[in-house]
């Protein structure tokens, strides 16, 4: 299990509201544009009726998928460290490698024979994944982990932008026009030389107004997802816990945008399986749950503003002293 603090939403959305122009980027294949070492494609392979099968790019749905990649974004937006003897050496060795590979395979698709081999069709495969190519030698060699090497990086002393991703998603902003280009400039070339692409459609460049992490972020503020805020609208009281939790767990994720959300929340909190069963009194929740859902439904804009008072407002109840 690899051990790597994940970013909190919260912070990523922090101060967004100082600039006036954003860029909303999304990395292009995400976790496929990590490739394999040898011992990591054993870990996710799996067998069907078709045979056996290892994946040679990292998948979705690995546990330690996120962790890994997000270092990787970590990485390239603060310079911590590089490959060894830097970052165009290795492009350099990653393209030879590349072109050995291509050869390898255009050899063996000339030389393949379709005689019989005696071998049953699980253990012919498991042959042919043991021989492994150029590109996969040198992904599962040390000289490939830049993180394993711990080599300083040079080339990059000072971050693209003090702010991290989260994962594949990645916002920041300029205060003016001309700003947020030359941040965007120096992300694109930065990435470029750490082998990272970024998809077109899915990116939003210079814009006054964009979305990010299921919220509109906007000059004025952090708003919550316009649509979101219409399906909680029509959404009906839950008829039981599991979906009482799953409605809370959205009241936190969005709690910024409703005022005393620990009052109307605490009794909701409250609720137990047997509140749902026939004769339970629900008349309080229900209650909680039509004016959380008003509070919800109404656009609001979160940001603290420097130009005016800022008051502090701590809940603290006493239930269960």
């Amino acid at each position: 299990m690899m051990e790597y603090a994940m970013p909190l939403v919260d912070d990523l959305l922090t101060d967004l509201d100082a600039y006036l122009w954003f860029c909303s980027l999304d990395a292009a294949s995400g976790f496929w544009a990590v490739m394999m070492t040898r011992r990591a494609r054993w870990i996710p392979a799996f067998v069907c009726a078709l045979g056996h099968f290892e994946w040679l790019r990292m998948p979705f749905g690995l546990k330690n998928a996120p962790m890994i990649y997000q270092r990787l974004i970590d990485n390239a937006l603060w310079g911590y460290v590089q490959p060894k003897g830097g970052w165009e050496a290795f492009a350099d060795r990653f393209s030879r490698v590349e072109q050995e590979a291509a050869a390898q395979r255009k050899t063996y698709s000339t030389d393949i024979t379709f005689k019989p081999t005696g071998l049953a069709k699980f253990d012919a495969d498991r042959r042919a994944l043991a021989e492994s190519d150029a590109m996969q030698e040198f992904i599962s060699s040390p000289e490939a982990d830049m993180f394993a090497s711990g080599e300083p990086d040079q080339s990059s002393l000072i971050p693209v932008f003090e702010r991290r991703s989260f994962v594949d998603d990645i916002c920041f902003g300029g205060r003016t026009f001309d700003e947020c280009l030359d941040t965007l400039d120096r992300l694109l070339k930065r990435f470029a030389e750490c082998r990272i692409s970024m998809s077109f459609p899915k990116s939003i460049f210079v814009q006054p107004t964009v979305a990010f992490l299921s919220h509109t972020v906007t000059p004025k503020g952090i708003q919550a997802n316009p649509k979101k805020l219409a399906a909680i609208a029509v959404l009906p009281f839950p008829k039981s816990m599991k979906g009482m939790q799953a409605f809370l767990g959205a009241l936190d994720y969005y709690g910024r945008f409703i005022q005393n959300l620990a009052v109307y929340g605490a009794v909701l909190y409250q609720l137990m399986e047997d509140d749902f069963a026939q004769g339970g009194d629900l008349t309080a929740a229900k209650a909680a749950f039509s004016e959380l859902k008003r509070k919800w439904s109404r656009p609001q804009f979160s940001g603290i503003s420097t130009r005016r008072r800022t008051y502090i407002s701590c809940f603290s109840p006493t239930i269960g002293r």
